[in-house]
């Protein structure tokens, strides 16, 4: 067999493969990498199955996407969104809203989301089923979204961020969530049954929280045996635990337990910051809530209560992350989104730069290699290399260089499928 008939042959695709040769200007396989110069990446059937130099053979019958004008880089994470939530809501709203509307809007800020370049999701918090719902029906490619690692409901303590109070206690008992628990025994049974119902990652309320109408604080929550009880069943079904924590105490006291991530960490000091360090855990600083909330002050979305707690977290922006980066914490990229506006998740990598001090090589890891290992999707995604999934993006700038291209994705591909 003469020497191009053999090449042609090995270059085709199997038959009934779709096949894209995309082409970039440059390629940043792995954000702790220097990038490559003018490549190009062919995906098939929704997986890399080469990164070539520019110039290589293109498959036979591949679709060429030319984007070699902009760098490509692996999809973008965001551990901590609420997809179900919208910024607008006012106090009780969305508790009192129908499952059928949550997953609709689920699904309409998941598609929001892929097409800001975010390919990856954690939904750390949903009314009763919805956030399953929508994670099952854009894995079943009934819509466009992105993969969603799903909490389902918060685990809370009665009266706590994350139960439902301050009407009557009628209206508490029928909006309350089903995931109120106290004590270490029923606390371990409440992990259990989310398992049960899907979840594929555990959250917890450990402190109090910012716009909870609760104004008696943001200290710990749950005790440190219900914690350590939550952490060890959810590890033992092979869940990982996100605790919602501002106070110091809380987020110590999460750290020892056992918590794999500290969510917020608005007022983390020098004892909870070790902790961290100590207990290896990933920090998600979600510095867009700040955003969302700022933008809301004064304009009749949030109580007077609520008010007072948005102007204190404020007041000291940025700090824990800072005090946490420079002591070695592992960081990963989350916005919280629905505080502020979906599809704006890109412009949490200028906060980190500006607030905490991070280079945006530093941001960029924390929004891809960094929370796909946090997320447990390492061998999925994350970084671009054949095999993986082909969640693939591209910025007209360079990203390792300016943070705030993240917020200027130009074009978006998900699991292999190009999002319009």
């Amino acid at each position: 067999m003469r020497l191009p008939i053999l090449i042609a042959l090995l270059l085709a695709a199997p038959a009934g493969a779709t096949t894209f040769a995309i082409k970039a200007g440059h390629v940043i396989t792995d954000a702790a990498l220097p990038a490559r110069g003018a490549s190009t990446i062919i995906v098939t059937d929704g997986r890399i199955t080469a990164i070539n130099d520019a110039g290589a053979p293109i498959p036979a019958g591949a679709t060429i996407i030319d984007q070699s004008a902009r760098t490509l880089l692996p999809g973008l994470i965001d551990a901590h969104v609420h997809l179900t939530g919208t910024p607008d809501a006012k106090f009780g709203q969305e508790a009192m809203a129908t499952d059928e509307h949550a997953v609709a809007v689920g699904l309409a800020n998941a598609g929001t989301t892929v097409r800001a370049g975010f390919t990856t999701v954690r939904d750390l918090g949903s009314e009763r089923l919805s956030g399953f719902a929508v994670r099952d029906a854009i894995n079943e490619g009934l819509f466009p979204g992105p993969r969603v690692i799903a909490a389902g409901q918060a685990l809370s303590i009665i009266g706590g961020h994350g139960d439902v109070s301050g009407f009557r206690p009628e209206v508490n008992a029928v909006l309350r969530p089903t995931s109120i628990c106290t004590g270490a025994d029923q606390c371990a049974a409440k992990v259990r049954e989310a398992s049960q119902l899907g979840a594929d990652v555990i959250k917890i309320t450990a402190t109090g929280g910012v716009l909870s109408q609760q104004g008696r604080g943001l200290g710990q929550h749950f005790s440190d045996a219900e914690m350590q009880s939550i952490a060890v069943t959810a590890h033992s079904l092979g869940l990982k635990v996100a605790a919602h924590a501002h106070g110091a105490r809380g987020i110590e006291a999460a750290a020892r337990a056992g918590i794999d991530s500290i969510e917020h960490g608005t007022f983390a000091d020098d004892a909870a910051v070790k902790a961290m360090v100590a207990n290896h855990s990933w920090y998600v600083p979600t510095l867009m809530a700040l955003v969302g909330i700022e933008e809301r002050l004064g304009k009749g979305i949030y109580t007077p209560t609520v008010e007072r707690k948005v102007r204190e977290t404020l007041a000291i922006r940025g700090k824990a992350l800072a005090a946490a980066v420079k002591a070695g914490v592992r960081i990963a990229y989350g916005t919280d989104s629905a505080v502020y506006a979906h599809g704006r998740n890109g412009e949490e990598g200028a906060e980190m730069v500006r607030y905490g001090g991070m280079t945006p090589r530093a941001v960029l890891v924390s929004a891809t290699s960094g929370a796909a290992e946090l997320l447990g999707v390492a061998d999925e995604t994350g970084t671009l290399v054949p095999g993986k999934a082909a969640d693939i993006i591209a910025v007209d700038g360079d990203p390792l260089a300016d943070a705030g291209q993240l917020a200027k994705v130009r074009w978006v591909m998900a699991r292999g499928k190009v999002i319009n």
